[in-house]
């Protein structure tokens, strides 16, 4: 059987917004959406989510190392099973921080099921299109958007409605208490370099949790 190419091997680059200035914007709840770009575009795309004021929720860091608790762990577990259950999507570099997810999305070209679907070690996920019950994200008290099916933003819904829907059922946190930060952060990717160069702020991210903004 040939070799599986990798993620970086396979994927075409199509937008680049600098770490550092993404870094500085401290990540704003405005949208960092880049106006009139098609988010069902194949390509790359390096995300962050915040939880609700900054909470440390997910665990914490001790000598340079992401010490997740149960909570951050359902975190970990949902954002790896997403691929099962969107296959127009692949993952790549990833970290659960005390009060934020960073991560490397991966739109391909393969087309996205339809109807519901789960994963037996994760929660079950909406489906395509649909709102997510109601659950302990702050959104979850207003209308939710219907997010464009094989978009980015209907990938991070999910992702987010998943974790919610998974840490009230395990009575981690009280059913209306908001957990994540309206909307996300994402990034273009353009090319090889700047891959590479993000993929290592996101591994390296505990070890420089001391000198990073988001740790007040």
């Amino acid at each position: 059987m040939p070799q599986r190419k990798t993620i970086r091997e396979r994927t075409g680059f199509i937008g680049y917004a600098d770490i550092r200035d993404a870094m500085s914007q401290r990540f704003h709840r405005r949208s960092t959406r880049l106006k009139g770009y098609d988010h069902t575009r194949s390509g790359a795309y390096f995300i962050t989510v915040c939880t609700a004021d900054r909470r440390r929720l997910f665990g914490e860091v001790v000598n340079g190392v992401m010490v997740q608790n149960t909570f951050g762990v359902v975190v970990q577990r949902c954002w790896e099973a997403m691929p099962e259950h969107m296959p127009m999507m692949e993952l790549d570099a990833f970290v659960v921080m005390p009060n934020h997810v960073h991560g490397i999305v991966v739109i391909t070209d393969q087309a996205a099921p339809t109807g519901i679907v789960g994963a037996a070690n994760s929660p079950p996920l909406p489906a395509v299109g649909a709102p997510p019950p109601p659950s302990g994200d702050a959104g979850s008290r207003r209308q939710v958007a219907i997010m464009v099916k094989n978009s980015l933003g209907q990938i991070m819904q999910v992702f987010k409605a998943a974790v919610s829907r998974q840490v009230i059922r395990d009575g981690l946190i009280p059913r209306g208490v908001p957990i994540w930060q309206r909307g996300y952060h994402d990034h273009i990717i353009r090319d090889p370099q700047a891959y590479e160069r993000i993929a290592r702020y996101i591994v390296n991210n505990p070890a420089n949790w001391d000198r990073d903004g988001m740790n007040r």
